[in-house]
């Protein structure tokens, strides 16, 4: 008897593990192709009226950032806004709403254009709502936060406002935060 409750109990743990297993690889995107390069990325824009073509900035630096509406981080909206102000010649600032981190952006598209030009003056790009992470992560941040895509590291997006700098190659250079202020000496003096 005891012989054959430890095979029950075996089997059991086994099958528990190859579940978990085979869970947790269905919820990875389906990871792209043929993609070594920022610049051979585009998004729909966040009017539906067109798409943010990423050739379209080559020669620019390109600062990506998941944006959301309700977070203790949305006044850095401000910031990034001076900061493409600043360095329009040489930088490119696209904002990625994204409602996957404790629903802080709720609204439609039409309601996060009027919220970002309202309270912040935002003229920088705004892509359509995405995921950021997990098992519809949009291609751009498939390029962003995976090494074997980008070729230089990975990357977590851990909470709103996490912000990754591209160089004007379509190179990944780095990640930041959500802390790291978007006028800081540590995110500036990537722009040369």
């Amino acid at each position: 008897m005891k012989k054959y409750f430890f095979s029950i109990l075996v089997l059991a743990f086994a099958g528990v593990v190859i579940y978990s297993f085979s869970a947790s690889k269905s919820r990875k995107p389906k990871t792209l192709s043929n993609v070594t390069n920022f610049h051979d990325l585009s998004i729909p824009t966040i009017d539906g009226n067109g798409a943010l073509k990423m050739i379209d900035f080559k020669g620019k630096y390109v600062l990506c950032v998941n944006v959301a509406s309700e977070c203790g981080y949305t006044p850095q909206y401000a910031d990034l806004q001076k900061l493409a102000e600043k360095y329009a010649d040489k930088l490119v600032v696209i904002g990625f709403p994204c409602n996957q981190f404790m629903g802080q952006e709720p609204g439609t598209a039409e309601d996060i254009q009027t919220f970002c030009k309202k309270n912040y003056g935002v003229t920088f790009p705004l892509s359509q709502k995405i995921s950021v992470k997990g098992e519809d992560q949009h291609p751009v941040y498939q390029w962003l936060t995976m090494k074997s895509l980008n070729g230089v590291s990975d990357a977590t997006i851990k909470w709103n406002f996490n912000k990754i700098m591209v160089d004007p190659n379509g190179n990944w250079l780095k990640h930041f935060g959500s802390s790291v202020n978007p006028l800081s000496e540590e995110l500036t003096s990537l722009i040369k």
